[in-house]
């Protein structure tokens, strides 16, 4: 930073001027929430992208930060500006990048600016190849329910919460999702390394961004650097059921180490309760998966003074996170869930939840091969035995997707090989999928639709609602 700039800065430091911050590539669902985030503290926010969907377009007009209009405009760069955040969305040659650079500013990827706001406070950071969102949802949860004020990142919409970031100068802890994908077009390192956790979570190790590690090996390895970033006075909180994780933590040597499996439960009348010291506690929540997530939130919150009886109390009003097992339309003999699910893991793991929580209904599980990884051949052979235990299995592709990736094309029969289901139904039309879920009996049935994606463009809710009005 030259001398003027510097100058300039201390200056809005010393009277307590807005900082200014531009956005490039603002629409991301993670940069738009930091945006909006830094305009409710009081920043001086702005932005660009060339491309901007909803809900980030509403919800940035609603804040007065949504850009005047669409591209990339280099001449709102200047030097008045007191930091640059970079999303990943922006190429390395973007013209506005090109232009910081030239002009000396600092650049911060969006991993970097959420750890420059809370590298005084404690971090709590979850990692995991899957229950990042519910794990940190949980511990918001919990934390708010017992008056304790905390910071967050999390990926995905809370019920109560108006923006998926929050931060301010008063909350002695953040509590982070970390993802293990890269942190910028500029910044190879994973993002959960760049958040340095004071207490790290793993929720397990499950291969995934086959893009960007291409060996199993080199990616476990991330989750090792990431534990082994905990200082001895943190600690280092994993699953002790997941194949991978009590070997890895036999490496870590010089931090408070808490395994943890799935908490006791059991199910009564279709409602789970946790089994505890203190009785038993009903949840709007369920799955074995989901009874494991709470464990990590658990002993996470003890380590910031969170008794288990508060804890539970809390947590027995915790309704989950948006598309996480998110219920969106039920009759009295139909239900229709939808849920994040994508990876070969994440897959059984919500389709058990769901057969365990319904062992009496007809189980129709759809999923979305959406992500790069997943829409990889080379890939598709982790699928195998991924959705045998529901009672139909539909799997959905774009063609188009796979285009705008640039991927070599799949077809509908290496689908059928890889999962290893005779009676697998593939589609790779929206319509005839729609078409097919609205003539299945919904009678005694659970509908579960799973995808990162949106099956393009169908509106699970609304089909949602088709589905419970039919009759057989």
């Amino acid at each position: 930073m030259g001398v003027s700039l510097f100058f300039d800065y201390f200056c809005r430091l010393k009277t307590k001027l807005p900082m200014k911050v531009h956005f490039i590539a603002i629409g991301g669902s993670a940069m738009h929430n930091l945006a909006i985030a830094l305009k409710l503290k009081g920043y001086e926010v702005t932005g660009s992208d060339d491309e901007i969907f909803e809900p980030a377009k509403g919800r940035l007009a609603k804040y007065g930060i949504l850009p005047e209009s669409i591209g990339w405009h280099p001449e709102r760069i200047t030097p008045e500006l007191d930091a640059i955040i970079l999303g990943m969305h922006a190429r390395i040659d973007n013209p506005e990048l090109v232009k910081a650079k030239e002009l000396g500013l600092k650049i911060y990827s969006y991993p970097e600016y959420l750890y420059e706001q809370s590298k005084d406070k404690t971090r709590i950071v979850v990692g995991g190849s899957h229950g990042k969102t519910t794990i940190t949802s949980m511990i918001i949860h919990v934390l708010q329910q017992n008056g304790i004020d905390c910071d967050y990142m999390v990926g995905a919409q809370l019920e109560g919460f108006e923006v998926m970031v929050k931060l301010s100068e008063e909350a002695k802890i953040m509590v982070i999702e970390g993802d293990e994908y890269l942190t910028s077009p500029i910044d190879r390192r994973p993002k959960f390394h760049v958040y340095q956790p004071t207490i790290g979570i793993v929720s397990g190790i499950a291969w995934d961004h086959v893009n960007v590690f291409p060996t199993f090996d080199i990616y476990v390895k991330q989750f090792e650097i990431f534990a082994n970033m905990i200082p001895a006075d943190g600690e280092f909180i994993y699953c002790e059921d997941d194949p991978e994780l009590p070997a890895l933590s036999e490496k870590i040597l010089n931090t408070k180490k808490h395994p943890y499996g799935v908490h006791p439960y059991h199910i009564m009348d279709g409602i789970t309760y946790l089994e505890t010291p203190y009785g038993d506690y009903p949840l709007k929540i369920f799955g074995r998966h989901n009874l494991t997530n709470l464990n990590a939130a658990r002993y996470a919150c003890a380590a910031v003074g969170i008794e288990d009886k508060a804890f539970y109390e809390a947590i027995s009003t915790f309704k989950g996170a948006s598309k996480r097992l998110e219920l969106v339309a039920k009759s009295d003999t139909c239900s229709v869930y939808k849920d994040f699910a994508h990876s070969p893991s994440k897959l059984k793991a919500t389709i058990a939840a769901v057969r365990e929580q319904f062992p009496d209904r007809k189980l129709v599980a759809c999923m979305e091969l959406h992500t790069f990884s997943s829409l990889s051949e080379g890939f598709l052979a982790q699928y195998k035995g991924a959705m045998d235990s529901a009672d139909m299995a539909i799997v959905y592709y774009s063609p188009e997707a796979i285009e705008l990736k640039k991927l070599p094309p799949i077809s509908p029969e290496m689908i059928f090989k890889a999962f290893g289901r005779e009676d697998l139904l593939v589609f790779h039309d929206s319509v005839l999928l729609k078409d097919k879920l609205l003539n299945i009996n919904p009678e005694e049935t659970v509908f579960l639709m799973m995808s990162s994606g949106d099956f393009n463009g169908i509106d699970v809710a609304e089909l949602g609602e088709k589905i419970i009005s039919l009759r057989a």
